[in-house]
């Protein structure tokens, strides 16, 4: 029983902890840390980025700490999203300069990306699975101790740990070779999706691992299902000859802009 209560909270009749003012804090502590860069810790930011991409399961350790300590899982400290949008910026000019489009459409790039791609499509994924988390994945066994669920906020900062690998993914490496992957070939397609395979399958990881890192959710590995669904419809795209990248260039409006192939 002492395990459990030092893991999971007070025993029944125990006084329930008022963690709502510090939760209110640290929210207050973000808002006040975006608008000073001063107080942002960006060291912290960058090296969870690096393992983010060798070692995922490694910066969970450091929400579970911030837990122990703060008393909440979310971060107070936006210098990774801050970090997050810069990398989303010079990903959007390199794309500009490849695919030659001029300012405004740059511009009109760099807020999509940012506003749209990351934090509006962000904010629904994260609040449908914040919602589903707590609606059925929280323990049964927990109903005898302090209730807790998931942050709202822990989750958007889920969605950003999984973003990021998406963005040296489809961002970096598929900009880079770009040459090849808007040619015609059999070989383009098979690149092409295998990039935003890897790309969603990392996605879907990481999200996994920020799930399961809490110890009042079972059964999270309901979060690796649509890794399924993601490998069936590469096989049908390469079945198809359907090249996803060019798909999403034309909705983006690049496909006048093709780069020709380098020789």
């Amino acid at each position: 029983m002492a395990s459990s209560s030092g893991n999971y909270g007070p025993l029944p009749g125990s006084p329930r902890p008022r963690s709502s003012g510090l939760v209110s804090h640290g929210r207050w502590k973000f808002v006040r840390r975006l608008v000073d860069f001063r107080q942002m810790d960006f060291e912290m930011a960058l090296h969870q980025m690096l393992y983010l991409i060798i070692s995922p399961s490694r910066v969970y350790r450091s929400f579970k700490y911030q837990k122990n300590t703060k008393n909440q899982w979310a971060r107070d400290d936006p210098a990774f999203l801050v970090l997050l949008a810069f990398f989303l910026t010079i990903s959007s000019v390199c794309c500009a300069l490849v695919f030659g489009l001029h300012f405004g459409q740059l511009l009109e790039l760099v807020l999509w990306v940012i506003f749209v791609d990351c934090i509006g499509v962000g904010l629904i994924i994260s609040t449908g699975l914040w919602f589903f988390s707590n609606r059925f994945l929280v323990a049964p066994a927990m109903s005898q101790y302090v209730e807790q669920t998931v942050e709202l906020g822990y989750a958007f900062d889920v969605h950003c740990n999984a973003f990021f690998p998406v963005v040296l993914v489809l961002h970096c490496i598929q900009i880079a070779l770009i040459s090849v992957v808007s040619q015609p070939w059999f070989i383009s397609v098979v690149l092409a999706d295998t990039l935003w395979l890897l790309a969603l399958v990392y996605y879907i990881y990481i999200t996994f691992l920020g799930y399961s890192s809490l110890p009042f959710l079972h059964r999270t590995e309901i979060y690796l299902y649509p890794i399924a669904g993601v490998v069936v419809l590469y096989w049908v795209a390469i079945l198809t000859r359907w090249n996803v990248s060019m798909s999403v260039f034309r909705y983006y409006g690049f496909h006048h802009n093709y780069p020709p192939l380098q020789t």
